[in-house]
């Protein structure tokens, strides 16, 4: 058998040849369902292999239908890449192999939680007195947020949901923007709140929530506890509510307020974009990702709450076999503000990610984001037959191409084909349009150009093949 040092470092050389594809390799996957299939649905051994032959086959077998994930060419579903640093300490945290629920556990690993959570906290605005977990991704910090705001809505009305349940509990109604993210939903759902409370409210062309049809929907909602839902980056759009009114106007119903920032609230990191979320501190929990504008590896989710005391009853939990810290100068527990026992530590890779970069690197790398978005759109409002459909404020871009929905369709689809770029398409308002996304810390200014090129040259073949064979002359 392969020694373990062996082992990893051909893995490692091997890791290290595939990221130096990334800037010639086809940016989509390039083999079927089938073909992946037929490569990797292998029978089980009945003996045990060599981990350097199992490593080696499932490399060549699976590189085919890798994503090209990390290229600065990807502007598919709001996905950055990862930084050397948190790669690195990524690696690290897998070879140390702390189960980071317990201090006990991984003193080392609670300790840089910790300051990392500190200095998140302190680049994102939000108080220093806030809580905070490290979970699998936004949808999880949905969760944890929320679990926290429906206990202290409901402690506000003298109903204790730890002890009593949901079962014959005061209805908890939550106001929502209309182009909310469907994480909201679906952590509502998770934790006992349906469809039938969620009332969603108004948004503007942009996608940004309506204040005054928030106020006139908490003021029509009767009594009763109350959670409102602010967004600061729309998923399409990249649009950010207007937070500091929206807490201004829930505060004084006595509504809790929650913030969906999974990718725009690192805006605050950045003194050229901060303002676009001004007021946001005044919220009383926040959800991110740091596998987005942070571009750490997978999974890497943040959940902040200005209630520690509701954040830690809605999720510690103690048993006479575990080693608990306890007392007001304790280390942290992690299992206390987590919906987890296990985990992993991922906060090696944050904290990495955040010493390597610096305020004035993290600052960096959202206004180039934001201006790379602003060059993309910019290029393509000069180009004939294409809309840009949002106000391009943040890092999203929203293009329609042609009079059709299938003009637009079929030219995401060639740019696709082309393996020189990558990027979704959406619906906004009813009509399509390709989505892209700018957040990778990779992204070059010749990716740009490149990914121009191959957009505006896919419409072009489009358009013509539209517009059919030229009439022969007379």
């Amino acid at each position: 058998m392969t020694s373990m040092r062996e082992l990893l470092a051909s893995t490692a050389a091997a890791a290290a040849d595939y990221l130096d594809t990334l800037d010639t390799r086809p940016v989509g996957a390039r083999a079927s369902l089938e073909e992946l299939r037929a490569s990797i649905d292998v029978d089980l051994p009945e003996d045990p292999l060599d981990p350097a032959q199992v490593v080696d086959e499932l490399r060549t077998a699976a590189d085919p239908g890798v994503t090209a994930m990390g290229s600065g060419r990807y502007f598919g579903f709001v996905i950055g890449g990862a930084l050397p640093a948190a790669l690195a300490a990524d690696w690290m945290a897998s070879a140390w192999d702390q189960n980071a629920g317990l201090y006990v556990g991984g003193p080392s690993a609670a300790v840089v939680e910790e300051t990392a959570g500190r200095w998140l906290k302190e680049l994102l605005g939000i108080p220093p007195s806030a809580s905070f977990a490290l979970v699998t991704g936004c949808q999880m910090a949905h969760f944890v947020a929320l679990s926290a705001a429906r206990l202290h809505v409901l402690d506000a009305v003298g109903w204790d949901v730890n002890e009593r349940g949901l079962a014959g509990a005061p209805e908890i109604r939550v106001l929502v923007g209309a182009d909310r993210h469907v994480t909201i939903d679906r952590a509502l759902r998770y934790i006992g709140i349906g469809k039938q409370s969620i009332v969603p409210v108004a948004a503007d062309d942009n996608g940004r929530m309506d204040v005054d049809a928030l106020a006139d929907a908490l003021a029509a909602r009767g009594e009763g506890p109350v959670i409102v839902c602010a967004q600061v980056g729309e998923v399409n759009t990249g649009a950010i509510d207007d937070v500091g009114a929206i807490a201004e106007i829930a505060h004084g119903a006595g509504a809790w307020v929650h913030v969906d920032g999974a990718f725009g609230l690192w805006a605050a990191a950045s003194p050229t974009t901060r303002a676009l979320v001004e007021g946001v501190g005044r919220a009383d929990s926040w959800a991110t990702d740091a596998h987005k504008w942070l571009n750490v590896p997978y999974d890497s989710g943040l959940a902040f709450c200005a209630h520690p005391l509701a954040h830690r009853r809605s999720m510690g939990v103690h048993a006479d076999y575990l080693v608990h810290a306890d007392g007001t100068s304790a280390p942290r527990d992690q299992l206390d503000w987590t919906p987890e026992f296990s985990r992993r530590a991922r906060g090696f890779a944050v904290y990495a990610a955040l010493r390597s970069l610096g305020r004035r690197g993290v600052a960096g790398m959202i206004e180039r984001s934001c201006a790379q978005a602003r060059q993309i759109a910019s290029a393509l409002s000069e180009t004939d037959g294409v809309e840009i459909l949002n106000d391009v404020r943040l890092n999203q871009v929203l293009v329609r191409f042609g009079d059709d929905d299938a003009h637009t369709h079929d030219v995401i689809r060639r740019v696709q084909e082309s393996g020189e770029a990558w990027m979704s398409g959406t619906v906004w308002r009813g009509r399509a349009a390709m989505r892209i996304s700018v957040v990778n810390w990779q992204t070059t200014d010749d990716d740009v150009r490149r990914t121009l090129a191959a957009i505006v040259a896919a419409h072009t073949r489009r358009a013509e093949a539209s517009a059919g064979p030229a009439p022969a002359p007379a």
